[in-house]
């Protein structure tokens, strides 16, 4: 579980961001392959890739492309929607607009049939936004699908399927408990205006990642696992990736890892009817977005099958890790490996100057970054 810092907190650190990033250059990182220094010597890349800062937004996190080319980020604290146009095609967001405003911590986004689907921490609502008025919205934004609100892990992320369904991800209210209602840690699946709700995959204490897989259609997640696991809370137990399966339980809060009890509960018997995890990563790595490389033609075309993961980074480990890009290696459509792909957020001290939360192709071809506490979104490509 990662969202227990009162939301105060959040608002008074981001005023400390400019104050607190690093100007200094980072450390060549261990990686062999991370040899590429950029973004000012600050980041570290595969060689030949680039990181330019495509645009400023304060406390940016989920982003998607628009119908008409522009980008589209949410702003939960300000509890509004962001338009980004880069006109002249040089991988810089010239104009910067709000198009919607007054959402409940609006975090997921997904356009869908000309609508702008939002994902609310307590409701999926969706407006229709004026090409004639800058893509602003036309009217009050209308209200979908209602969920659980309350509680930890007050993000929800959105997405349609290739059946054409909605799916939202509901994170657990807690670190380690059995939920009072069935849409907790779960992912639900709805008609595209909200209604036929049903859960379609559980155990899942936070899934903040979706995505689809270009070639199966499968669902994607990443997945959050809990803390404070004896006796090994640093390293145990692993974030996940995990494949969606329609009335599939993934095992929390009864088990963790490959079907392992929670010393809590000790029920084999349950663990053993759940579904392991199609890839396990480092603990306490706090994976967020997630998105496919098929379509990344400004990435060399080895990587067109893989997938890239943004680590929002650990809390309470004493050696911090996370805060960077990882890499997910797949073959015949399934996770088999991740490695380091963007590097350098995170001092040799443990300190950071921005975390990574989403990570979005664009129209180019290129990938965009975008990153919580440094208030920027990246720009990568070769």
């Amino acid at each position: 579980m990662r969202f227990r810092v009162p939301l105060l907190t959040l608002v008074l650190s981001s005023l400390l961001v400019g104050a607190c990033a690093s100007n200094a250059t980072s450390q060549p990182p261990r990686d062999a392959h991370l040899t590429q220094s950029t973004y000012g010597g600050k980041l570290w890349a595969p060689v030949g890739f680039s990181v330019k800062e495509f645009a400023r937004v304060d406390r940016v996190r989920f982003m998607t492309t628009g119908p008409d080319g522009a980008v589209y980020a949410s702003r939960p604290l300000a509890g509004e929607i962001v338009r980004l146009v880069d006109a002249n095609g040089d991988g810089v967001a010239e104009g910067q607009s709000v198009v919607v405003r007054g959402l409940e911590r609006p975090h997921g986004l997904a356009f869908h049939d000309g609508w702008l689907y939002i994902a609310n921490t307590g409701a999926v609502v969706r407006v229709r936004l004026d090409p004639k008025a800058g893509m602003t919205a036309v009217g009050r934004p209308e209200t979908l699908a209602t969920y659980s609100g309350s509680g930890g892990h007050w993000t929800r992320t959105v997405i349609f399927g290739p059946d054409g369904g909605m799916y939202v991800s509901i994170g657990s209210s807690c670190n380690l408990c059995e939920e009072k209602t069935p849409d907790r840690a779960a992912v639900m699946r709805f008609d595209a205006d909200g209604k036929n709700g049903r859960v379609f995959s559980s155990g899942l204490l936070n899934a903040v990642g979706m995505a689809v897989h270009p070639v199966t259609g499968e669902i994607w997640v990443t997945q959050h696992e809990r803390d404070n696991l004896e006796p090994d809370h640093q390293d145990l137990p692993f974030e996940e990736i995990n494949i969606l399966r329609d009335g599939g339980h993934f095992g929390w809060p009864y088990c963790h890892g490959d079907r392992i009890p929670n010393p809590e509960y000790h029920d084999q018997g349950r663990c053993n009817t759940t579904i392991a995890p199609a890839l396990k990563m480092q603990a306490h790595s706090a994976p967020l977005g997630i998105t496919f490389l098929d379509k990344a033609t400004a990435f060399p075309a080895e990587y067109r099958g893989d997938a890239l993961v943004a680590f929002h980074g650990s809390w309470n480990r004493d050696v911090p890790t996370g805060a960077k890009v990882v890499r997910i290696r797949t073959r015949d459509g399934k996770p088999v490996a991740v490695e380091d792909f963007l590097v350098g957020w995170q001092d040799a001290d443990g300190t950071r100057w921005g975390r990574p939360v989403d990570v979005l192709v664009i129209g180019d071809g290129s990938v965009l970054v975008s990153d919580d506490q440094a208030g920027i979104i990246y720009r990568v490509s070769r």
